[in-house]
């Protein structure tokens, strides 16, 4: 899991209020506006698939975000772009990229390769 390699707890990130301020009260997103980074405490399962992390404004309080809601810093305070993170599973990345079209014609659809790439990009979300 890449997210869990580059962030560890008491590791800093920038919060992107813009994607969580639907969710967050208006004191919880002064606090954000008040500082440009905070504190990861903890970890929370999200969803039974994702990791949020938990985070320490300054006044004290602690808010959860999931892990699309943040950016990590390293430590110049710069943030670590999503893209330079490295992927260890090479099949996942495959699938990532994998593209399917539908398909309408007769002769494409009973194609057994068009039918395993139909099946790879359905599974994909699992892998």
């Amino acid at each position: 899991m890449e997210f869990l390699d580059l962030v560890k707890v008491g590791s800093l990130v920038k919060i992107n209020a813009n994607l969580s301020k639907d969710r967050l009260s208006s004191k919880t997103l002064n606090a954000i506006k008040d500082s440009s980074s905070f504190k990861v405490k903890d970890f929370r399962l999200t969803d039974g698939k994702g990791v949020g992390v938990i985070v320490e404004f300054s006044n004290g309080e602690e808010e959860w975000f999931f892990e699309n809601e943040i950016e990590i810093l390293d430590e110049n305070g710069k943030i670590i772009p999503k893209a330079d993170s490295i992927e260890k599973n090479i099949l996942s990345n495959l699938v990532k990229e994998l593209k399917y079209k539908p398909k309408k014609n007769v002769k494409e659809l009973i194609n057994p390769i068009n039918f395993f790439s139909w099946l790879i990009y359905s599974l994909k979300d699992i892998f």
